[in-house]
């Protein structure tokens, strides 16, 4: 299950300025597995010790917000995309 993952600006440093990356899964979670094993780091970024999303950083399978889905347990399909979108604060 070949996923296009969007990385935004802020992790990029960690994945060597790509802006997409490719990864074989068949869930949000396991997406998130091949990430840190092709990208050391990236998966403390976006998960919390506990293995919980982080509350500052949303997830998008297709568009749909993965809190909305059934979390990091999210199924994927050939040719999605997931994209990583941190939160914004501000006033």
């Amino acid at each position: 299950m070949a996923v296009i993952v969007r990385i935004p600006t802020p992790l990029r440093r960690l994945t060597n300025g790509q802006g997409e990356v490719e990864v074989e899964a068949k869930s949000v979670r396991e997406a998130i597995e091949k990430l840190e094993e092709q990208f050391p780091g990236i998966k403390e970024r976006l998960v919390d010790e506990n293995g919980e999303l982080r509350k500052f950083v949303n997830l998008y399978v297709n568009d749909e917000d993965i809190r909305f889905l059934k979390g990091l347990d999210t199924e994927l399909k050939d040719g999605d995309t997931l994209s990583i979108v941190p939160a914004i604060a501000g006033g």
